[in-house]
């Protein structure tokens, strides 16, 4: 064995944890070929990378040895701000002195060093977002035994001047300061790079080196007052510490929110013996994937360099090389490589995302983990893994995350258009409708559907939208907003449209008078060209060509292309997928829908039924808008009854196309909802032109809008109130409804099957009174047409009352739908429109889990419904249940609805393949 000589580790200066007692459970396990302590299984305690590294040892692969830090003690760290578990500090120093003497080295040791790296590693995979420290315990001494050992003086000085970079920046946190916001390092040489005339570093000779770590070391001291730390022990725990630390670091917590992972798990800590592959040309580094994770073909994939580290790949410094010609460069690693990836994948059963060092031509594995892909992969590799039997088909679906499928459904940028834009970026907000568009900027509704007529592609820029901008969304590419959230109206209708949709970014500075865009200090005028990124909350300047998906091409289209793009691996992939799902899942899904264009997308989609029409969509267009403004301003119900007269037709006509759309499917039409003054206009000159129109003073026009103002209109007179105090309009909706199903159904062979939803429901009374209205015209339309339909009529769930007197409430509905956006508002007492501008700092508080506005809140909202699901069942047994809302197309929150036993979710139209994977995993 080595004698150990690490200086200090004892000493009155070690800056090693401080410890209170004997260890009482074990923190630390050890891994070397061939041997480990721990298991796949233990990703909880070992984090995914230190799982895999114990895993890959007990293959047998060749693995550097070491041993890993739990998750316990990153934990334990946070929670008392820096303090450590009692007993680890022994614990390290024996796996540590094991590790000394499985390599024949020691730590600090100037003869024979022993260098380390240490390494984060959660139980979910962050790939780039923690930090890892590499090359420890070289100093002043060390690297001159690490001189002598290699042969090699300049790779020693390689090795420390990247200790020293890495070191400084991850545990001592030098940065930028003053007017270079570069790195000081980087910079320092990128100098040395230019006065030597090099493109890279390896191009640097032994005395640039040797300059370059002494530059190093006088920058570390600069910024921090104090020499770079010569202890190896004192490195090796403030490397420990700042692993720990970087579990909170800004990226971490954001990447976690993104993906829903706790952020009570911690990382693990990984210890390991280093192996270069800065040695020279036969030595180098590489990061792979068993299959091509953008494609998902069943091809090696990846990139490497000669004569570097692995940072020097993740940071793209050099351009690396295709893995392919690997086989040529070093033959006998490149044999072992493949051999190590198919055997990887083998006991996996996924597609691995692999790190590799080459040392002296030698091959070591440095990580394994499930590899992240695009949804298109996801969904072949998925299937292919099912034909080559390494899977079942439930194991398939539970493998692919349902949102990958948007990005089978949506039009894309391609990858190298998106690279080369990447200098025209202009900032960012939240990713309310995913996919990718590109047009000219319009403020209003009225100009996008003068410009789109003309065959112009627009994105429509706007604070905020209303429902009077809806022909405005039908007709853009893509919507912007730089108000609202997830389920803001903007976010809300384009889903429900397909349209690319990034809303709440708040850096936009808009000026409607002056049709121009301000943000980040650049300005934009109304015709100017900007893209958006909608799966991902990006904002661009300029153009980007974009195109439809093949899926989307094959599910809509009827074509040559269509046939074409049916007969391409992403179609068949995702047809596979969506007809497994179907086979599992035990909750129906419907869409949100409110045209016939809509209705037919929502069934190509998959859609059973649709869950959710808002009647008030269809008011938006000239003559309906009009007859709707007139009903009311009308002075009386008789004038009231002239206006809803005009509108009938109209709107009857928008039914008998859904109906024809829908055959025999249900379709739950949700009687009037918001409050009337959303109907009118606000500025001075539109109100002028329907006096106009409507033969009205003016000052009678505004008396009456200014009447209307709502200080809350939220729970204002909206929903089931406004059919209440006007029956006139519930009558001639349940109207227009019925005559439109019986037209249906004598014209066609189908047996239109309409739900009449009453919405914002709080007492029996309420509903029973609309019900009855409702009950009424549809007898009174039986019998006129000489036809009848099956029809219900139930109500919404969508304010707290209403789930705890559900058991009443079902005595008389016969079906409930919740209406979760508002059962939301009213349960937190929070706008969702409002709350942009505090509930990403609840989130970061970690007051909110997720937003309660895209997931179910489980503990309060959830409560509520299982309420109500169990009362009104056991009022009513054969209640049929459902839900509406935005979250019924949110996967996490669908599988609330499958603990709740509820009988459908509704969604978007674009989100009806989510839901239906969802809804099958959520079963499995």
């Amino acid at each position: 064995m080595v004698e150990s000589k690490r200086a200090g580790r004892t000493g009155p200066e070690s800056k090693a944890p401080k410890t209170r007692a004997p260890r009482k459970s074990k923190h630390v396990y050890w891994f070397a070929e061939g041997e480990a302590d721990g298991d796949r299984s233990m990703g909880a305690v070992l984090g995914g990378k230190g799982a895999n590294l114990a895993e890959m040892s007990r293959l047998g692969l060749p693995v550097p040895p070491g041993f890993t830090i739990s998750t316990e003690v990153c934990v334990h760290y946070m929670r008392t701000g820096g303090e450590y578990p009692d007993g680890l500090r022994a614990e390290v120093e024996a796996a540590l002195a094991r590790l000394e003497k499985r390599m024949g080295k020691g730590y600090g040791d100037p003869a024979r060093p022993l260098l380390v790296s240490v390494r984060s590693g959660a139980r979910a995979s962050m790939p780039g977002m923690m930090d890892t420290v590499l090359n420890l315990g070289l100093n002043d001494r060390t690297v001159a035994g690490l001189t002598a050992e290699s042969g090699d003086e300049r790779f020693a000085l390689d090795a420390y001047r990247r200790f020293v970079q890495m070191y400084g920046d991850v545990v001592l946190g030098v940065r930028a300061d003053g007017d270079d916001e570069r790195d000081p390092f980087r910079a320092a040489l990128e100098r040395l790079e230019k006065k030597r005339r090099v493109k890279h570093d390896t191009a640097l000779d032994r005395s640039d080196l040797e300059a370059l770590v002494r530059e190093f070391l006088k920058i570390v001291e600069k910024h921090t007052g104090a020499p770079f730390p010569q202890d190896p022990a004192d490195q090796l725990w403030g490397a420990i510490g700042a692993v720990c630390a970087s579990w909170n670091n800004e990226r971490a917590r954001s990447y976690r929110a993104l993906n829903h992972i706790s952020n009570d798990a911690g990382t693990a800590v990984t210890v390991q013996a280093m192996v270069f592959g800065n040695l020279g040309e036969e030595s180098g580094t590489g990061v792979a994937f068993t299959r091509d994770p953008a494609t998902g073909e069943r091809r090696f994939y990846g990139e490497y360099l000669m004569n570097a580290q692995g940072e020097d790949v993740v940071a793209g410094l050099r351009t690396p090389l295709p893995i392919a010609e690997l086989a040529a460069r070093s033959p006998a690693a490149w044999k072992e490589l493949e051999r190590v990836q198919a055997l990887l994948e083998r006991h996996y059963r996924d597609m691995q995302d692999l790190e590799f060092t080459i040392e002296h031509g030698k091959l070591f594995m440095l990580q394994c983990r499930s590899g992240k892909r695009t949804g298109f992969a996801a969904v072949r590799i998925a299937c292919d893994l099912v034909e080559e039997g390494a899977i079942d088909r439930d194991e398939a679906l539970r493998r692919i995350e349902p949102e990958a499928l948007a990005q089978l459904l949506q039009p894309v940028f391609d990858p190298r258009e998106l690279a080369r834009a990447a200098d025209r970026r202009l900032t960012r907000g939240l990713e309310a409708g995913p996919g990718a568009a590109t047009g000219k900027i319009v403020f209003g509704a009225a100009r996008a559907v003068e410009l789109a007529a003309q065959g112009e592609r627009v994105v429509l820029v706007r604070i905020e939208t209303s429902p009077e901008d809806i022909r405005g969304m039908q007709a853009s590419e893509g919507i912007l907003t730089a108000r609202g959230g997830m389920t803001s109206h903007a976010a809300l209708v384009a889903r429900q449209m397909g349209r690319v949709c990034v809303a709440g970014a708040s850096e936009l500075q808009i000026d409607y008078a002056r049709r121009r865009l301000r943000v980040n200090g650049q300005l934009f005028g109304e015709g100017d060209w900007i893209s958006l990124d909608g799966t991902h909350g990006v904002v661009y300047s300029g153009e980007i060509a974009t195109s439809p998906s093949e899926v989307m091409r094959a599910l809509l289209g009827n074509n040559a292309a269509a046939r074409r793009a049916a007969d391409t691996p992403a179609f068949r992939a995702f047809s596979r997928v969506m007809e497994w799902a179907d086979a599992v899942r035990t909750m129906g899904v419907r869409a949100n829908a409110d045209q016939p264009d809509q209705c037919k997308t929502s069934l190509a989609l998959g859609a059973e039924g649709i869950g959710l029409c808002r009647t008030e969509h269809m008011f938006f267009g000239d003559a309906k808008l009009l007859a709707m403004r007139e009903m009311i301003l009308a002075a009386d119900a008789a004038a009231r009854e002239r206006a809803l007269a005009k509108l009938l037709p109209l709107q009857r006509k928008d039914f008998e196309g859904i109906f024809r759309a829908m055959g025999s499917r249900p379709v739950t039409i949700r009687t009037l909802d918001p409050p009337l003054h959303e109907f009118l206009p606000q500025d001075d000159e539109t109100q002028r032109r329907l006096a106009e129109d409507l033969g009205l003073p003016l000052a009678k026009v505004r008396a009456k809008i200014e009447a209307l103002h709502e200080q809350n209109p939220m729970l204002g007179h909206r929903g089931c109130r406004l059919g209440v105090v006007f029956p006139e309009i519930t009558r001639m909706q349940a109207r227009a409804v019925f005559e439109a199903a019986c037209n249906v159904a004598r014209k066609t062979d189908a047996a239109p099957h309409p739900e009449i939803m009453i919405p914002l429901v709080g007492t029996r009374a309420e509903f029973e009174l609309q019900a009855a209205e409702v009950r009424a015209v549809a007898e009174q339309v039986f019998a006129e047409k000489g036809v009848t339909v099956p029809y219900h009529v139930g109500t919404m769930i969508e304010v707290p009352r209403a789930a705890l007197l559900a058991g009443e409430i079902a005595l008389g509905a016969e079906f409930f739908s919740f209406g979760t956006n508002d059962l939301t508002q009213t349960t937190y007492g929070i706008s969702r429109d409002d709350s942009g501008g505090f509930v990403q700092r609840y989130l970061e508080k970690e007051i909110y889990p997720a937003d309660p506005f895209a997931t179910l809140d489980r503990d309060g909202v959830g409560r509520l419904m299982r309420w109500a699901v169990d009362e009104g069942r056991a009022a009513r047994p054969d209640l049929q249940i459902g839900i509406c809302g935005e979250h019924g197309g949110d996967p996490r929150s669908i599988h609330l609805c499958q603990e709740l036993n509820l009988d459908y979710v509704s969604c978007s139209p674009y989100r009806v393949p989510i839901a239906r994977l969802a809804a099958a995993q959520a079963a499995l």
